[in-house]
């Protein structure tokens, strides 16, 4: 029976190993990540572009469909008709044409996106590792960490490794 006590004291204490549990601000380490900001600023230019290109493709046709009015009016009405068909069908693939590349920049940024929280996934689960961490919460918003003690907070750690990483 001294055994018996002895045997479940031990794995009574081997069970009351102290884990290593730590949590990251979410939002604290995207935000500050330079490769975010970079991926962010440049999808901005890109998206500034097209807003540019698409602005001077609208004023151009316009001009053109301002053209057209003040020339239908020397055309027979037949020939207006035929003519103001095919401005409608030319303006409507312009902005298919515009719209298909807003899609297409649209995908890759979120490619983009995706893959960068892939590797922020990556870096936290490596720290965790290479750490001794049995656990790491995310916070910020929608995270699962309602309070924790800042001591426990590894957002500052996890972004140094992440920017210090990081290659242009």
């Amino acid at each position: 029976m001294k055994h018996f006590l002895i045997a479940i004291a031990l794995l009574g204490l081997i069970g009351c190993q102290e884990q290593k549990i730590g949590y990251v601000d979410s939002v604290k380490l995207m935000e500050g990540y330079q490769e975010k900001k970079d991926i962010e600023a440049k999808y901005k230019l890109r998206t500034d572009s097209l807003t540019k290109k698409r602005d001077s493709i609208s004023q151009a046709f316009q001009a053109e469909a301002q053209a057209f009015q003040s020339e239908a009016q020397k055309m027979s009405q037949q020939k207006a008709q035929e003519e103001y068909g095919k401005l409608q069908q030319r303006g409507q693939q312009i902005g298919q044409q515009l719209q298909m590349a807003e899609q297409q920049m649209q995908m890759e940024g979120q490619t983009e996106m995706d893959s960068l929280v892939n590797k922020v996934r990556k870096v936290v689960r490596e720290y965790g590792e290479d750490n001794g961490y049995t656990f790491i919460l995310g916070g910020g918003d929608g995270g699962s960490v309602l309070y924790g003690e800042e001591s426990k907070d590894l957002t500052e750690e996890i972004l140094k490794v992440l920017n210090d990483s990081y290659e242009k």
